[in-house]
Formats: C-alpha cells, sequence, structure tokens
C-alpha cells in the first residue's frame, strides 16, 4: 500500500488516514482491508476512467471531481473496515452470481447514519456503460451519513433494465435486513445523477414490482441530478431535480418542462438550474450548487 497518509490519534482513537491524493489506485483497490470488494471501489472497466492516483482521478462524462472527497471516501471505508465494520453487502446470492456471472459486478456500500433513521439509495450515473461511484454517489451517501441518515450506494450492472433490477434488488435487500442494517423503511429516498437519476426515477415510478423485485412501497422522494429524462406518470413521487445551463449532456430546459408537467399534475417537485455548470458535478463543492445538497435533503424530509 503506498501511503502519504496518517494514523492519527485523537482521544485515546485510532484514525486511521493512510491514503493520500498521492496514493495509487490499484493500491486501494488491492488493499488487504477491503477483501474481494475493493475492486468495485472504482470502475471495473477502467475504459472510462483515466489517472493512476486518488488525486489524478478521472471519469468520463464528469466534472468537478474533488480529490480530498476521494480521498476521504477511501478512508473512511478503511476505517469503517479495519474496525471491524461491514460497509460492502452483497446483494445476490453466489448461486445467482454463477447463474449470471455480471452479478459478480454488484453490490451495496453501506455508509451507516443513526440507527433507526430512514435510508437513502443513492445509485451513479456512468451512460449505463460504467458505475461512476467514487464521484456520483460516493460522495452523496457519505454527506447524507453525516446528517445522520443511512444512506447506500449500488453497483449495479450497466445496461438500464439491469440497473433497474439491481436498484430493485438492493431496495428488496435492505427491507429484508432493515433489522440488522438498523435502518426505519418508512419514507426511503431514491437518489442520482444522469443515468443513476433515470434509474432512480423509473424505480420510483414504475416500482419495484416492474424490475422483478416484490411490491414494495414507494420513495418519499426522488432526487434526479442531470439527466434528459421527460417522461413521467401520475404515480410518480414528489422529486428535487438540479441541472447546468452549459450541460452538453442532459438540457435544462427539458428537465425544467418535465417538472412543471409534474407540478401541474399535483405532484410535489422542486428545480434548480445553475449558471454555467456542466454535466457531472457531483455535490458541486466550490461552485454555485455548493449546498445543493441540503434544499434536496429538506425536500425529501418535507414529504416523508
Amino acid at each position: 500500500m503506498s501511503n502519504g497518509g496518517s494514523a492519527q490519534t485523537q482521544g485515546g482513537s485510532t484514525n486511521l488516514q493512510p491514503f493520500s491524493q498521492n496514493t495509487n489506485i490499484d493500491d486501494v483497490r488491492n488493499d488487504p482491508a477491503f477483501g474481494s470488494w475493493g475492486r468495485l471501489l472504482f470502475p471495473v472497466d477502467e475504459g472510462y476512467m483515466s489517472g493512476s492516483t486518488l488525486g489524478s482521478m478521472n471519469l468520463a462524462w464528469y466534472s468537478c471531481i474533488d480529490p480530498d472527497k476521494t480521498v476521504e471516501i477511501c478512508n473512511y471505508f478503511y476505517e469503517k473496515a479495519s474496525s471491524g465494520q461491514q460497509v460492502f453487502y452483497d446483494i445476490y446470492s453466489d448461486q445467482e452470481k454463477a447463474d449470471d456471472p455480471a452479478k459478480q459486478d454488484t453490490g451495496l456500500f453501506f455508509f451507516r447514519g443513526d440507527a433507526g433513521n430512514p435510508f437513502a439509495v443513492w445509485s451513479a450515473g456512468g451512460g449505463f456503460a460504467y458505475v461512476a461511484a467514487m464521484h456520483d454517489s460516493f460522495p452523496h451517501a457519505l454527506e447524507l451519513s453525516k446528517r445522520g441518515y443511512n444512506a447506500f450506494a449500488v453497483i449495479y450492472r450497466p445496461g438500464a433494465q439491469t440497473a433497474c433490477e439491481d436498484l430493485s434488488r438492493a431496495i428488496s435487500f435492505i427491507w429484508d435486513h432493515a433489522d440488522e442494517l438498523g435502518v426505519q423503511t418508512d419514507g426511503y429516498l431514491l437518489g442520482g445523477g444522469s443515468a443513476g437519476a433515470r434509474m432512480s426515477a423509473w424505480v420510483g415510478g414504475y416500482g419495484t414490482a416492474s424490475f422483478g423485485q416484490r411490491d414494495l412501497p414507494q420513495p418519499a422522494a426522488v432526487v434526479t441530478q442531470y439527466t434528459g429524462l421527460s417522461d413521467w406518470s401520475q404515480t410518480d413521487p414528489p422529486t428535487y431535480a438540479n441541472v447546468g445551463t452549459s450541460d452538453g449532456i442532459a438540457n435544462w430546459r427539458v428537465m425544467q418542462a418535465r417538472l412543471g408537467q409534474m407540478s401541474a399534475a399535483g405532484i410535489p417537485t422542486e428545480f434548480h438550474v445553475y449558471d454555467g455548470l456542466r454535466h457531472g458535478f457531483g455535490l458541486g463543492a466550490g461552485t454555485v450548487a455548493d449546498g445543493w445538497l441540503d434544499q434536496a435533503v429538506s425536500f425529501w424530509e418535507a414529504n416523508r
């Protein structure tokens, strides 16, 4: 393992921070603390990622990647795993993965909040070609956990249908293990960016039964970032959305029109457009979108 980080002692406890911006990505993937799931921290298809270190990582179609947040997430996982906390959960059985090897590259990363609090599931984008979790779902889930919510980031099989099947399976898994996980199932949240936003909207609106799972309650709200999705229905949950005016993939006017139609039909909505931002700004740290997650959480809370 390449270091450059430190193990800091505070109040008698050890704060493990072995990774820095100079740490090689392969060293993180292969760190013994992560076992077999370390490889899922970054895109399985490496053709969509460039850079060899945490500080130099870039992901296709994404802007505003924050290297400090990347390092924070890797150290978070290391500290939790090293202390014996389970942070990764398989959503498919060994037999299911043997029958469909693509399911080997799926699972749930758990960012624990306060026991008994509601949960959120965040789905990263990646054009249904890869999963950009390190920028487009892990940061969101980590920040939600800091606010006391139990947050999950799903690693799914690329492809619109399979992605929705995996998200639906993830929700079912959380429901089945709610006591073990310490989460409240009432009033949960689905959120995501780009392809992940489409997944959240489709599963939130059509329901888990539409994607091969038993029929579970809809989420209390859906958060959709930078997606050109235009279809909607009367059964869609309350929806919060945001996008940048310089997004060459998701047109802000399409998003505005969709939410306007939903609002006119009586579905609670909230829409924000940010001047000059490009596609995939994530949490928007250091941009005009900085702080938007607090708005989304307030929207969720108002509709729970």
